[in-house]
């Protein structure tokens, strides 16, 4: 079992960057995909990035494709969002996620992940 805690959350202008971290312990996240998420009240949490065990494959939402960058290390345990270009849609409750599977696809949507954080808010003011 993966524990997960994100930071890094906050207000923040429009235009301007946030970095997401999400901290995992209890096993290496080596054996996990991993993804952010986010979720507005009242609707179903989204993918926001995802990227598989090694790094190597990462995949991203339409709407943050070319302002995001999803990142990990192995080594530290570590995953990581950077936010630029933040618009007030990107406000939201932000969520790290682990999906344990050996297979090489990453997974698209909430139910195929197995392990959550509690949650980093960040709010972008226009």
């Amino acid at each position: 079992q993966v524990q997960l805690v994100e930071s890094g959350g906050g207000l923040v202008q429009a235009g301007r960057s946030l970095r997401l971290s999400c901290a995992a312990s209890g096993r290496t996240i080596s054996d996990y995909h991993m993804a952010w998420f986010r979720q507005d009240p009242g609707k179903e949490r989204e993918l926001v990035a995802a990227i598989s065990r090694s790094g190597g494959d990462t995949f991203y939402a339409a709407s943050v494709k070319g302002r995001f960058v999803i990142s990990r290390d192995n080594a530290k345990n570590m995953v990581y969002l950077q936010m630029n270009s933040l618009n007030a849609e990107d406000t939201a409750v932000y969520y790290c996620g682990a999906e344990h599977t050996s297979g090489p696809y990453v997974g698209r949507h909430m139910r195929e992940y197995d392990y959550w954080g509690q949650g980093t808010q960040v709010t972008v003011s226009s």
